[in-house]
């Protein structure tokens, strides 16, 4: 046989081998692909029900669920997130746990470390005594539910294709069983993202070493209550005003002085005096601060030891994975409006927070329906629930509907520690730190043991991920060389004991302000706006929270330095009680827009100077106020608006600046003369300007702010940087116009905005092209959805393209309604320019609310409500999001029934094992 012919035989054999290869292949990836896909349809038994149980899934696979007690609702509730969710699920556990690396080996360490330094698991244990009967019932049903589906599915390759892909690398993975208190650790996580102040606390102490205080002050300007109205005006409420529904709810009841018995974790007694701020000036505004304390205290602070603790508590932090969203991206657009300015005579209500973009999306819609609503099972509740903790988290009832936005209060502070050895100095004595060891088990094999210190303040963060060495050493004490080190502990509200979770179950069974009041009471952290509107009529608004009170001050900006530790009297001294918190009840407006911009202009109680700057509060206002009647359409039409507040006035002075004799930059200059300030997708004059502008914005804060600021602490393009250039626009002479990077040059206020717009021109050449004209937002502005584990730039590509979808063309853009933010500071120093417009945070859903008749309501979710990756509702509403269309919400039972779907029924039987 010749060689030619043996290599012809050969390579056929070899080719017909291939093809049998690749069908098993194709069959292997289709079973594992498909098999954690939930069934919908016919009867699955479910150990310990009490009856039958209705799910009722639409066309996007949004499940309505029917029981006859509580038990059995939360029961099938946790059995059908598990079904749609459960990787997602496990991964949060994980994650709040502090055992990611459990999951998915090593590269999970450091964020153990720093999740069991903080001890979010440890607190959520804590909790569980602490709350309501029936809650803790709830919690145990709804975990039942979860495990029914954790012993029917078997094995992890069974629940999600992400175990399949996780598995090669660790392969001695089991799934535990739930717990209620790994639904609680969730709230932990979500607080985290959510808290206020603590980022801009951590940057003046990074800056105040190398810098002026009055230019650090530049960068965080007074809010502007003259143009931007704050939530409640007043005549709304002021301090010591009540509500008119008679609900306003006595100190005594406080959530402060209610847990008063209750031990707080981490070695820090609890605060049980309820206190607040003594009065000040009527308006707040954010003056020139400086460094907390005596000198001696100041030059602790600034000095070069607590430099090193802070850029080690930086690093710390950023090991934090983003589980709901960071900076400035932490936002959201809520409004209600009377029926007395509505279309339909009775309320409106809309909604869309601003969180992390990801897939699968941060919510799960759901609707719980007992099928008669008693005192035993009062649900009739539907709306946006978190994958691994029951009940509604916003939405509506059949009388009453809310929204959230983030308030953002500072409930956090860092304080300076001078720690020696084992004990830390305290009103001039060392006394004992606190400590505890943690074991971190390594899927694959291994394990590492740290030693977590803490204070009384709180868990010390500054030695979480490097030796103690590495910090801060031989700080001064008493003004005397010591051989201690300093240190960075952290109090944080999140960190102690509370019942958030008895206030979701509180607002998912609300019938009127005044109940609703009662349950937001209960909501400790994270700190939110509460919107309100009912069937009868009525609106309001409520800020719950644990916000701590301050025993000094400086100059009336308590939470804007890290406090010296070793003097007790810059403790904490109690919180604000919840009857002295910000509440209205059917204003005389007719409305209320709460978008994170200021709650009132008073300083009582003192919340925080850290608001959003008010720029898409406004424009949300100055959009109602056009309109005699509001129809639900216009609800809906406003949350997509594009239109830029800030743009007017930044474009004002870059039509001013003389380019002189090069025309080439002058084309695209051109472009914004006559813009409208709107940023859509697609072709269009709009489109075109909205894309040089925003490249100009993206090299303004570069030449400006980035030649002294830390890499990791550079200008994001968010509200406070618009407000900070707004006041810069005035002050031509500031520190911050020239551009240190230039030396021996010192640039003015015209040439930085010169080299923007000379810098933008060339780099979209590069990337859309030499005519201007032809350049498109959308094109620049764009959206990838992105696994959380599976989807990141480290993972092989062809692992990520199961997982990630997109890219989509985006509009909106920061401190814009249609809140589809990017980070200015990508990009730079080398970096993928191509992602430099990204979209990073975003609407995470949307809903309009009609109070009139509830079936016409209508929502949308960022992504779908599946987790599994190819499923048909894994990304089915992303292209609506996208584009601000919203899909009919039925809530009535006719109305499910009506709109149909598949029904699966839950009986009682099977085993439990």
């Amino acid at each position: 046989m010749s060689r030619a012919l043996l290599a012809r035989r050969v390579a056929v054999a070899v080719a017909a081998l291939l093809v049998i290869v690749l069908g098993i292949v194709v069959v292997l990836a289709v079973t594992w692909v498909r098999r954690p896909f939930p069934t919908t349809e016919g009867e699955i038994q479910i150990p310990g029900l009490s009856g039958k149980v209705s799910v009722i899934r639409d066309d996007h696979g949004i499940p309505q669920i029917y029981a006859d007690s509580a038990d059995d609702l939360f029961k099938a509730e946790g059995f059908v997130h598990a079904q749609d969710r459960f990787f997602e699920m496990d991964l949060r556990r994980h994650i709040t746990a502090g055992r990611l690396s459990e999951l998915v080996g090593k590269g999970g360490l450091k964020t153990d470390v720093v999740i069991r330094t903080l001890g979010w698991r440890r607190v959520a244990e804590a909790e569980l005594p602490t709350l309501k009967p029936e809650t803790r019932r709830y919690l145990q049903a709804y975990a039942d539910g979860v495990n029914a589906y954790i012993h029917r599915q078997g094995n992890p390759s069974s629940m999600s294709l992400e175990y399949v892909v996780l598995g090669q690398k660790v392969t001695d993975y089991r799934v535990e069983d739930w717990t209620p208190a790994d639904s609680l650790a969730w709230l932990k996580a979500m607080a985290w993202d959510l808290r206020g102040d603590y980022s801009a606390e951590l940057m003046r102490a990074r800056l105040a070493g190398s810098m002026p205080i009055a230019q650090i002050n530049e960068l965080y300007p007074a809010y502007p209550y003259g143009t931007n109205k704050p939530i409640l005006s007043p005549q709304d409420w002021s301090p010591g005003a009540t509500s008119g529904d008679g609900a306003a709810a006595s100190s005594s009841s406080s959530p402060a002085t209610a847990n008063s018995a209750v031990p707080t974790m981490l070695g820090r007694p609890t605060q049980a005096k309820v206190a607040t701020r003594p009065a000040r000036s009527k308006v707040a505004t954010r003056p020139a601060a400086p460094v907390a304390g005596t000198p001696g205290e100041l030059a602790a602070e600034t000095g070069n030891a607590a430099q090193s603790a802070y850029a080690v508590v930086q690093r710390a932090l950023a090991a934090v994975p983003v589980t709901l969203g960071r900076g400035d991206g932490i936002g959201s657009n809520s409004w209600v409006v009377s029926g007395s300015r509505t279309s339909t005579g009775k309320p409106l209500l809309a909604n869309d927070p601003h969180l992390g973009v990801s897939i699968p999306g941060i919510w799960y819609q759901v609707g719980l329906h007992c099928r008669s609503v008693s005192g035993s099972c009062p649900f009739d509740v539907a709306g946006y629930s978190f994958s691994g903790l029951p009940g509604v988290v916003i939405g509506h009832n059949q009388s009453v509907a809310w929204g959230f936005t983030n308030l953002g209060p500072d409930v956090s502070d860092f304080f300076l520690e001078q720690v020696r050895g084992n004990t830390y100095l305290r009103d001039g004595k060392q006394v004992p730190l606190t400590t505890r060891t943690e074991t971190i088990k390594i899927g694959g094999g291994g394990q590492q043991t740290i030693t977590v210190r803490s204070t009384v303040h709180g868990p010390i963060l500054s030695d979480a991920l490097e030796p103690v060495e590495k910090a801060g050493e031989s700080p001064p004490v008493n003004g005397r060389p010591s051989p201690g080190t300093y240190e960075v502990a952290l109090q944080w509200t999140g960190l102690e004991v509370s019942q958030t979770a008895d206030a979701i179950f509180g607002l998912d069974t609300a019938q009127n302000f005044a109940q609703f009041r009662t349950a937001a009471q209960q909501f400790a952290v994270p700190a939110q706006n509460l919107l309100y509107a009912d069937t009868a009529g009525n609106i309001g608004y409520q800020a719950p929270g644990r916000i701590p009170v301050r025993s000094r001050y400086m100059d009336s900006a308590p939470g804007f330095w890290i406090r010296p530790g070793w003097v007790s009297s810059w403790d904490w001294q109690g919180y604000v009680p919840f009857g002295s918190m910000p509440h209205a009840y059917n204003p005389p407006e007719g409305f209320i827009v709460a978008a994170n911009q200021a709650v009132t202009e008073s300083q009582t109680p003192f919340l925080t100077t850290e608001w959003d700057y008010g720029f898409r509060s406004q424009r949300i206002r100055s959009l109602l106020e056009k309109n005699t009647k509001v129809t639900p359409a216009t609800m809906s039409a406003i949350q997509g608006d594009t239109r830029s507040q800030f743009a007017p006035t930044l474009v004002k002075a870059l039509l001013k600046v003389d380019l002189g004799r090069d025309d080439f930059t002058k084309q695209a200059q051109d472009l914004l003369r006559g813009w409208d300030y709107t940023n859509p997708v697609g072709s269009s004059d709009s489109g075109a300007a909205a894309a040089y502008y925003n490249a100009v914005w993206s090299s303004l804060l570069n030449l400006t702010f980035d030649d002294e600021l830390p890499k990791d602490l550079r200008a994001d393009g968010g509200g406070q940087w618009m407000q900070a250039v707004s006041v810069l626009l005035t002050k031509p002479r500031s520190a911050w116009w020239d551009d240190k990077r230039t030396p021996g040059v010192t640039e003015s206020e015209s040439e930085i905005l010169r080299k923007a717009l000379v810098d933008a021109r060339l780099q979209l050449t590069k990337q859309l092209g030499k005519d201007p004209h032809d350049w498109q937002w959308g094109k620049l502005h764009q959206l990838t959805l992105t696994h959380q584990v599976l989807g990141g730039a480290d993972v092989p590509g062809i692992v990520s393209m199961l997982f990630n979808r997109g890219p989509m063309d985006m509009p909106g853009g920061s401190a814009i309604v249609d809140a589809n933010g990017w980070d200015a500071s990508v990009g730079l120093d080398g970096g993928d320019t191509s992602k430099a417009f990204d979209v990073d945070w975003a609407p995470s859903m949307r809903m309009v609310v009609d109070l009139g008749n509830l079936d016409k309501s209508h929502w949308v979710n960022q992504t779908g409500n599946s987790g599994h990756a190819f499923a048909p509702h894994y990304n089915d509403q992303s292209q609506a999001w996208a584009h601000n269309e919203l899909f009919p919400w039925p809530f009535t039972e006719k109305a499910v029934r009506d709109a149909g779907g598949d029904e699966l029924t839950l009986v009682p039987g099977g085993s439990s094992d």
